[in-house]
């Protein structure tokens, strides 16, 4: 028997049925897997559609990758990550300096 039920709606299911592996999907990874696909899994157009870096794209495909159930290379997602955070750091750097204005680095750290 399989129970389903929906925290928006207070709506319940009850009955056997299977569901997708994509039901386990949030609605973020769910936009980013039709982003994604539209692209036919080009990381550059993904990019461009989401205003996203390349770090990011690769990490919302892991986390997608992960919620389906397939093994993801961690060590790569670790190294992503890490590369991520300095530029993280590199932009706050840079505002401090006052090279760049708050708002260009809001716009970058959303890009990340």
């Amino acid at each position: 028997m399989t129970r389903l039920h929906c925290r928006h709606c207070d709506t319940t299911l009850e009955g056997r049925f299977e569901t997708t592996r994509f039901a386990r999907l949030t609605p973020e990874q769910l936009d980013f897997v039709a982003v994604f696909l539209k692209s036919r899994g080009n990381i550059k157009e993904v990019e461009r559609e989401l205003s996203i870096s390349y770090p990011t794209v690769r990490a919302r495909l892991d986390s997608v990758l992960a919620a389906l159930g397939f093994q993801v290379d961690r060590s790569a997602a670790e190294e992503e990550n890490r590369i991520k955070q300095a530029r993280r750091k590199e932009l706050l750097d840079r505002l401090n300096r006052g090279e760049i204005t708050a708002e260009e680095a809001v716009a970058a750290l959303k890009s990340l």
